[in-house]
């Protein structure tokens, strides 16, 4: 700002420094925003302006003032525990039991044994054997110092320290509210600059458009001039977050193998959940901790009495127990998403197809960086006269190149559902091998169940988050169903997968 330089500003902003000037030129932002009818918040940017061009100055602060507690309220209201207790007493005859004297008083509990307290250390009361009584018959001293109490809230009342503010503060009585708050105050340039009518109210055009020229507004207006060191803001462009794009990438490499995907409920039975998939209801993964039990609802659908005559037989013949078909019947959050697969086979029967379900799975689970309660499964199915367990192995190795995973690695495994049994693994640069890739072949026990013959299964479960942190380098599983913008916006689509 040149020293006789003039000053353009816009109505609003010039009617702020009109306001502070009007306050003596200094001013905190909240009694100058309520000046002008405003919150602080509202005139942020035009002091901003002001402070720019060197006409006022913005001074945060600490503001400290004294405040009641509740408790010195009630006090105040009602006087002092301790006077209240020696008045009761008093009444009753300067002698009484405690129960008593909490009864007539109305101070109980914490406050009735710090006021005896105060009142035996003054030397006006002995308490023996829950019996109080009064001794002594100079209170001059109590109650000078009862005064200076109750003196002492008045002064914070009003908004000011007293003396004895600290003995209050550890009475409870009264507390420090610290506040951070901003000064403003016009600059010795500014407070010139206005008192030589440097300072212009102009209506200031910051974006000139066709309709202000046909208006003819621009006339006797002031053009804001360009400033190019102000660094233009960053936009961030539209952007999927990127595990909804990792997972329609997914989907869209299946695609391309001849997979078409299916859908299945969120709530399932356990019949399809458990039973028909050859897991006997006594194995452990069927207990409450690690199965969540949904009460109150009525069966999802009719169950064909084959089907649950199917899966009695086959659990009774071959683990030989006595099989429940009312457990069977009872709901679930599903805890894998095989049953979507148990459906499509006893919906399409035998034949040649290759189906897949990407979707969200429920287990028990405490959330850490790696576990969640609710989390991503991919299951698939390839289905086939002529399908073998190789078919399943090259499956996972295409899958593996596609994601830019590398190298698998097999060894044998088990599942209650499949046999022969595998689990995938790839090596990661940091961890070493990781098991991704756990599959197997359908036992003829689950064929049964579904009601099909005639074919052989490959059957897969892949946890696709933990492929899914691999692949977009995340470390906590939380991470991938984050709404952090800076978390999404900095996390890269990997170009071998997003392609």
């Amino acid at each position: 700002m040149g020293k006789n330089e003039r000053i353009v500003l816009p109505d609003r902003v010039y009617r702020v420094l009109e306001v502070l000037i009007g306050l003596g030129g200094r001013a905190p932002a909240e009694e100058l925003a309520r000046s002008l009818g405003k919150r602080a918040s509202d005139i942020q940017r035009d002091l901003a302006e002001l402070e720019r061009l060197g006409l006022v100055k913005v001074i945060k602060d600490v503001i400290k003032r004294p405040e009641l507690t509740p408790e010195g309220v009630e006090v105040l209201e009602n006087g002092l525990p301790e006077v209240r207790v020696l008045n009761t007493l008093e009444a009753l005859g300067g002698e009484a039991s405690i129960s008593e004297l909490a009864k007539e008083s109305g101070v109980i509990d914490k406050e009735l044994k710090a006021a005896l307290g105060r009142l035996r250390r003054a030397g006006l009361v002995e308490i023996s054997g829950g019996i109080v009584r009064l001794v002594g018959s100079d209170r001059s001293s109590f109650f000078e110092t009862v005064s200076d109490v109750v003196k002492g809230l008045k002064e914070v009342a009003e908004g000011r320290y007293p003396p004895n503010f600290g003995e209050l503060r550890r009475r409870r009585l009264v507390k420090e509210v610290v506040s951070k708050t901003q000064i403003i105050e016009v600059t010795k340039e500014g407070a010139l600059a206005w008192s030589e009518g440097r300072v212009i109210r102009a209506r200031v055009i910051t974006a000139l458009t066709p309709e202000i020229i046909r208006s003819g507004e621009w006339e006797g207006a002031e053009f804001k001039e360009f400033d190019l060191s102000i660094e233009v803001p960053t936009i961030h462009p539209v952007r999927k977050h990127p595990y909804a794009y990792f997972l329609q990438r997914v989907r869209e490499i299946l695609v391309g193998m001849g997979f078409v995907e299916v859908k299945g409920p969120h709530i399932e039975s356990e019949l399809l959940n458990f039973d028909a998939l050859f897991v006997p209801q006594y194995h452990p993964a069927r207990r409450g901790t690690d199965v969540y039990f949904v009460k109150g609802l009525p069966r999802l659908e009719r169950v064909s009495r084959e089907l649950v005559e199917r899966v009695k037989e086959i659990h009774e013949k071959g683990w030989r127990y006595k099989w429940s078909p009312e457990r069977a019947l009872r709901l679930v959050l599903r805890t894998h998403t095989t049953p979507v697969s148990i459906r499509t086979l006893m919906k399409r029967g035998a034949g040649e197809y290759r189906v897949f379900s990407l979707d969200r799975v429920f287990r028990p689970d405490t959330p850490d960086p790696t576990h969640l309660m609710e989390f991503h499964q991919l299951e698939g199915i390839i289905v086939g006269k002529r399908v073998t367990f190789r078919h399943l192995l090259g499956f996972f190795t295409e899958l593996a190149k596609e994601l830019g995973l590398g190298e698998v690695m097999f060894r044998p495994a088990y599942f209650p559902f499949t046999e022969p049994s595998v689990e995938g693994y790839i090596k990661h640069p940091k961890l070493g091998w990781i098991e991704v890739f756990p599959g197997g072949m359908f036992r003829p026990e689950v064929l049964n169940a579904a009601g099909v013959s005639g074919v052989n299964v490959a059957a897969w479960g892949i946890g696709i988050d933990r492929i899914a942190m691999l692949v977009l380098g995340i470390n906590d599983i939380r991470d991938l169903y984050t709404n952090n913008l800076t978390k999404i916006r900095s996390t890269p689509y990997p170009k071998e997968v997003m392609r």
